[in-house]
């Protein structure tokens, strides 16, 4: 070992390219020991450390609502409550008049038939009580028929089952079977419900 490989105090001096490598091992093993995976870039910036950044903001933003979109299901739905509403209203004022019917078409056939049964008395040629209360009776059945009750006396039409109530059947000259000779005791009918079928007699 000549001089020169010595230090002052005797002791052998270092290679410096040996102690370079042991330095950089040294500090690639201090990097792997603290968790970094990165390569450090020329400024000391760890490369990969702004991938995340720029993921974020290459994200597309949230689209806005369709405002006209909801406003017209919103109001498709209001329209189709009211209709809705408007059916149920009608149907159970339906169901009320029907059934109101239901209860004065008892007294409209006794009022009728005591009104007939005075016209035929003697004693009075003129009618003149008789006369007044036929005005009521008269007024009444307008009354039923503004509110879509009409009364159906189907004479001389091919009976109906679903409308009509056969009492009896007689054979009648020039008449084909089938049909209505007599009505006992008219129907009532309310839009396409029959409140109560007619009274017949069907022919034979």
């Amino acid at each position: 070992m000549s001089a020169e490989d010595t230090t002052p105090g005797g002791e052998p001096a270092l290679d410096a390219e040996l102690v370079t490598e042991e330095a950089a091992e040294a500090a690639a093993e201090a990097t792997a020991g603290d968790g970094s995976t990165g390569a450090l870039m020329d400024d000391g910036t760890e490369a990969g450390a702004e991938a995340p950044a720029a993921a974020a903001g290459d994200a597309e933003p949230a689209a806005a609502p369709d405002y006209q979109d909801l406003y017209l299901r919103s109001a498709a739905e209001m329209d189709n409550l009211r209709k809705r509403a408007r059916r149920d209203v009608g149907a159970a004022e339906g169901r009320g008049v029907a059934k109101l019917a239901k209860e004065l078409l008892p007294a409209l056939d006794n009022l009728d038939r005591a009104l007939a049964a005075a016209e035929a008395a003697e004693g009075d040629e003129e009618h003149t009580i008789t006369r007044g209360i036929r005005l009521v009776q008269s007024e009444l059945a307008a009354a039923l028929t503004r509110v879509g009750i009409t009364t159906e006396i189907p004479l001389g039409a091919p009976f109906d089952p679903h409308r009509h109530e056969a009492l009896t059947q007689h054979p009648k000259e020039n008449t084909a079977p089938g049909l209505v000779i007599d009505v006992y005791q008219p129907g009532y009918v309310y839009g396409d419900t029959v409140l109560r079928a007619a009274k017949v007699v069907v022919s034979a």
